[in-house]
């Protein structure tokens, strides 16, 4: 017995994944994604496809760049001789993500301790002749 599979179209699948269909028009221009059509050639995706646009989705969300994800797709389509290839541009994404969330993360301490100055010049506990400048410098001399 042949399990049916369930076919969205592209408004359906687009509220599905989060997407306008301009933009799923755009990733299949692209090559990102693969729509099919059914006999009448009207276009139409499947679970299957709702999974692999919520993974491009996240390597976009890692800010990989269009053409890296092209790139990926192609790879992937060439099948598992390029496996090495696909975890190196895995793992640079990987890396490129862990820096920018540690570059956020220095610029979130400095925003914390700006919030923290300018409460302590509004309750005095920070001395008004204080600059940020020499507030931050308490930190710094810690390390």
């Amino acid at each position: 017995m042949v399990e049916s599979v369930r076919h969205y179209r592209i408004g359906e699948f687009a509220q599905l994944v989060g997407l306008s269909t301009y933009t799923l028009r755009y990733y299949e221009d692209q090559g990102l994604v693969k729509s099919h059509r059914d006999e009448n050639g009207v276009r139409y995706y499947t679970e299957r496809d709702i999974r692999w646009v919520g993974f491009i989705l996240h390597l976009k969300g890692t800010g990989m760049r269009i053409n890296d994800l092209k790139r990926y797709v192609q790879l992937r389509a060439e099948g598992d001789a390029t496996i090495p290839t696909r975890r190196a541009m895995l793992q640079k994404a990987k890396d490129d993500a862990e820096a920018d969330i540690a570059e956020l993360q220095m610029h979130l301490q400095v925003l914390g301790h700006k919030i923290d100055w300018y409460d302590g010049k509004v309750d005095h506990t920070i001395a008004d002749s204080e600059s940020f400048h020499d507030y931050l410098q308490r930190f710094n001399d810690d390390k």
